[in-house]
């Protein structure tokens, strides 16, 4: 049998397959599946305080994949560590299953403080969302900038002791410049890609399918990119990659993991079958079985140039 086990940022993870931030919640996902047989769970984005969010339609779909203009709406830190965090921990306890959260900012004291709230809380890792957008400085977005990315991660990394993972926003001239603007500023890993932007028009009412008009573009649809950007990351830095974009098969985990990335991340799939990370978890075994990978590294190596 392939050993499934591996070590990110310098903790050990059961597995490889992590679920990815916004399609996760310890009461919703617990209905479908047992997420303590994943490595590691990602939750919602998280701010200090709450957001509302963005106004409705808030979802699209697309062909081979959906936008969504949610708005990184959340109850804030305070009650995500009063509410959610304590039943994420009840359904793990028995497991070894890490639990990253997702940290929200729409300035730099913003992301400051939620970051130093949940690194006080019983959490094993952070992800510093940095596709926010900023808005001291005209809604630029912090990760579309390798100086103004780097500037953020500085500041959070100064107030955090546990691991931190940067996530990189795709809509960007070139993610291995803010890859690097990351690595040197701190952090112990990044996660690619975030959604792509786009838009939909619904002719025929004359309307743009999202209250926002632009949303994130995710599915399948974007693995392609997702796997290029990693491997051209991969290649650029020395930490090590949390991958995702369109993974909605145990072969597309292994194409994530084959491109350089060093455990994967399922999204959007879940919102079609509310149980594909633990279905991906299983396939991915019976892959590694089928072309004889003894363990992750294997098909981290498996990539014939």
């Amino acid at each position: 049998m392939s050993n499934m086990r591996m070590t990110f940022c310098g903790q050990q993870f059961q597995n490889p397959i992590v679920t990815a931030s916004g399609t996760f919640s310890a009461a919703g996902s617990g209905r479908f599946y047992d997420f303590s047989r994943l490595g590691a769970v990602t939750t919602k984005g998280v701010s200090s305080d709450p957001w509302p969010g963005n106004p409705t339609p808030r979802i699209a779909e697309t062909r081979s994949g959906m936008l969504n203009a949610i708005g990184l709406e959340n109850p804030g830190a305070e009650r995500f560590i009063a509410e959610e965090l304590p039943l994420i921990r009840e359904k793990t306890a028995a497991s070894e299953t890490k639990i990253i959260v997702n940290v929200a900012g729409k300035c730099i004291d913003g992301y400051i403080c939620a970051a130093e709230m949940l690194n006080a809380a019983d959490v094993d890792m952070l992800e510093l969302n940095i596709s926010c957008p900023n808005i001291k400085a005209g809604g630029i977005t912090f990760g579309t900038s390798a100086p103004v990315a780097a500037k953020v991660v500085e500041a959070v990394r100064r107030v955090v002791t546990k691991p931190l993972i940067v996530k990189l926003s795709p809509n960007v001239t070139d993610i291995t410049e803010i890859a690097r603007a990351a690595e040197a500023s701190g952090a112990d890993a990044v996660s690619l890609i975030n959604t792509l932007t786009g838009m939909r028009i619904d002719v025929k009412k004359r309307r743009h399918m999202l209250a926002n008009k632009i949303g994130g573009l995710s599915g399948p649809a974007v693995l392609p990119v997702a796997v290029r950007m990693v491997s051209q990351v991969a290649g650029a830095v020395k930490i090590p990659i949390l991958g995702m974009g369109g993974i909605m098969s145990g072969t597309d985990a292994a194409e994530f993991l084959m491109a350089g990335a060093s455990a994967v991340a399922v999204g959007t799939a879940a919102l079609v079958d509310p149980a594909a990370p633990v279905r991906i978890l299983d396939e991915l075994k019976d892959f590694m079985t089928e072309y004889g990978f003894a363990d992750i590294e294997e098909v981290k190596n498996g990539l014939q140039i």
